[in-house]
């Protein structure tokens, strides 16, 4: 049942990705992937906060947050069209390019997840105060 679990929420993942990535292709005309960059941000955020926050609440059984954190969010994200366009864009020549989106994608990946871990720990202190009260 927990495959049925993963493969549903990772197809929601993989339509909201699908979906963002093309709302931002239809206004993004330039070369850089910038698609792909903030999907990963988003993705690294809400895994950072789901993780230190909504997982650790004890309301989500364990397969819905295997189903969430791998489904959804790992198939939100995407590894593989960060690689295939880092090298798309060596190709066309635009090495500097390539280096920006690389330092950017694991820079600004890091800081996405520290903030989501961040604001998912405060959020959870601030649950677990209420509750105590």
């Amino acid at each position: 049942m927990l495959y049925l679990y993963v493969g549903i929420a990772g197809a929601l993942g993989a339509l909201a990705r699908y979906g963002l990535g093309t709302a931002i292709g239809a206004v993004w005309t330039n070369t850089f992937p910038i698609g792909t960059l903030v999907i990963n941000l988003i993705g690294s955020f809400l895994l950072g906060w789901m993780t230190h926050f909504l997982f650790r609440t004890g309301k989500l059984t364990p397969q819905v947050v295997t189903a969430v954190g791998t489904g959804m969010i790992g198939s939100f994200t995407t590894f593989s069209t960060f690689s295939v366009e880092t090298i798309q864009l060596i190709d066309m020549g635009k090495a500097d390019q390539a280096i920006g989106y690389v330092l950017l994608s694991a820079g600004l990946g890091l800081y996405s997840s520290y903030l989501g871990y961040h604001f998912g720990t405060k959020r959870l202190r601030h649950q677990r105060g209420e509750e105590m009260t």
